[in-house]
């Protein structure tokens, strides 16, 4: 049997003016993923998308050119993930098995991130929690990215709610 690892696990959240019907589509939307879940600089693509229990994407995400801290996981400049939908409880609540495509040993494992949407004064409260870390993932890097994409996504629906819808 192989050795299964304890990793650490982290938990963020963040209110969001938006109904939990509309944030549940964010990630669910292959098309929205892309536009707020690369942390930071970072940009994204999708390589394949399904979304349904069972189903899940390949997405790659990319470091900046002028990122000096940070080495991809994949390749230089790119981390690769495989997500897997463990749980689609439409509007309330997502379960993604997670795991980078990688041959580094330290990254190498798969970690549960469960988002829950609870509607709350203000908007819906979006937590993501991340268990199971693999060893190479420290758990203050991986908190800081998580509020990073939290916070585009907010900043995502503010700004839809300032501008006058599109057609087209």
């Amino acid at each position: 049997m192989a050795e299964q690892h304890t990793g650490a696990s982290t938990r963020t959240s963040r209110v969001i003016s938006a109904r939990p019907e509309a944030l549940y589509q964010a990630f669910i939307n292959p098309a929205a993923l892309v536009e707020w879940l690369p942390p930071a600089q970072m940009t994204g693509e999708i390589h394949e998308f399904d979304a349904r229990v069972g189903g899940g994407y390949r997405m790659s995400l990319f470091y900046p050119p002028t990122e000096r801290k940070f080495r991809g996981k994949t390749a230089e400049r790119e981390d690769r993930v495989k997500v897997r939908f463990v749980e689609l409880t439409p509007p309330r609540k997502i379960v993604e098995a997670v795991s980078f495509d990688t041959t580094d040993a330290e990254f190498v494992g798969e970690m549960t991130m469960t988002v829950t949407f609870d509607e709350v004064a203000g908007g819906t409260e979006v937590a993501l929690a991340f268990e199971n870390l693999p060893p190479g993932l420290r758990a203050e890097d991986n908190d800081a990215g998580a509020r990073l994409s939290l916070e585009q996504l907010a900043r995502r629906f503010e700004q839809r709610n300032f501008q006058p819808p599109t057609t087209g």
